[in-house]
């Protein structure tokens, strides 16, 4: 198999000529890296020399270090190049006039996962809004969509519910990569700043991540191997619930599970262990931190074993609304606050639309709830396909 060639190895096969002289800063975190894992501040360094004057890091911190949400990481130094690194995720989400002084162009090398809620993506929206005000320049070093390009999946976001774990109507699996989001947020959206998006070679949109040849390494603590992400635009509701994700376990969300839960019961209501390209193998797990911490929980893994037939959001929602039916008595919604929302319900930005709560607590059939969706999600697609990089 041959490797895919990330954005950042293009750049650094063939620097562009109009970056020469250019004053660099660099979005990175600690999945930044080539295939060699080699990081990218290490080759921007050899580049660009001195040129490469500060880091920004995104949420969970330069390395990945901070575990749960709205963990906030603090400014610092880089050890390795002693420049600066202004943290994304602290007092400020926004870059600031100040962090964006150093520089006249903001490289972004980040691994997004392909889901709405993951706020990354959002991150590099407000440093595109940023540049566009105070006149520098954004290039997105293009990285895989780790769950592929060809699926959506999901109910658009209601811009009512817009939060830091949604800004823009997309669907929960969006199916694109950084680059060609960038270049959506700066169209549709509105934006409008200088932007570049260096490709990627050897890319295929039906690639699972798996099929890249590239390593993976955890872009955020809880996503830890390509399963974790494959189930993620799924497994992320439980963050909204009073029932673990499998935070404080070695496989956060495909565990999920409360000391509440009657497995047996569950499958009972769903005909059984499997669901469209997977299925679910009861177990017992007990988190050393985070919900239900110490506490026995009973439920399920989610295995994959099929991932072109698998619905993450699909069976996840399925799951949640038997959950609901089983243990009604028992199951709560999570309160605020979550990502800096402090009013409104957490399941309710997750969902990224008040209603789907509501239908599912009114017990509404889930086909009928997914069907009200499919118009926008349509359209949403017929949108996304101007922005492809890749066929």
């Amino acid at each position: 198999m041959n490797a895919v060639t990330l954005g950042l190895e293009q750049l650094v096969i063939s620097p562009p000529a109009h970056l020469r002289g250019r004053r660099i800063g660099l979005l990175c975190n600690s999945a930044s890296l080539d295939k060699h894992l080699n990081h990218a501040r290490q080759l921007l360094a050899g580049c660009f020399g001195a040129k490469l004057t500060s880091l920004f890091s995104p949420q969970h911190g330069l390395f990945a270090e901070k575990q749960d949400n709205m963990i906030e990481s603090g400014n610092r130094r880089d050890p390795l190049l002693q420049i600066p690194v202004f943290s994304l995720y602290s007092r400020t989400r926004r870059p600031t006039r100040d962090m964006f002084e150093p520089i006249d162009i903001l490289m972004v090398d980040l691994q997004d996962v392909g889901t709405r809620v993951y706020t990354f993506v959002y991150t590099l929206s407000y440093c595109m809004e940023a540049a566009k005000s105070l006149g520098k320049k954004i290039i997105v070093l293009d990285r895989p969509n780790p769950i592929g390009g060809t699926l959506v999946e999901g109910n658009c976001l209601d811009a009512a519910w817009s939060s830091f774990v949604g800004r823009y109507p997309l669907p929960m699996r969006h199916g694109m990569t950084i680059g060609e989001l960038a270049l959506m947020f700066n169209t549709e959206f509105g934006i409008g700043c200088d932007l570049e998006v260096i490709p990627m070679g050897g890319w295929r949109r039906d690639m699972q991540f798996h099929q890249t040849g590239l390593p993976w390494v955890a872009p955020s603590p809880n996503l830890p191997a390509p399963v974790s992400a494959l189930v993620y635009p799924g497994q992320v509701i439980w963050e909204g619930t009073n029932v673990s994700e499998g935070r404080g376990t070695t496989q956060p969300f495909e565990l999920f599970g409360a000391p509440f839960i009657d497995p047996d019961r569950i499958l009972k209501v769903l005909g059984g262990r499997h669901l469209p390209g997977a299925t679910l193998r009861p177990m017992e797990f007990e988190p050393t931190f985070n919900k239900w911490q110490g506490q026995v929980c009973r439920g399920f893994q989610l295995h994959v074993t099929d991932p072109e037939q698998f619905r993450p959001y699909h069976a996840s929602l399925c799951l949640l609304r038997t959950i609901l039916g089983c243990h009604g008595d028992s199951f709560q919604w999570k309160q605020p606050p979550y990502e800096y929302e402090y009013e409104r319900l957490p399941i309710d930005l997750i969902l990224g639309d008040q209603q789907i709560r509501l239908r599912l607590e009114a017990s509404e059939p889930l086909d009928a709830i997914e069907a009200s969706w499919q118009e926008n999600l349509a359209a949403y697609d017929d949108m996304r396909r101007r922005y492809y990089l890749y066929k």
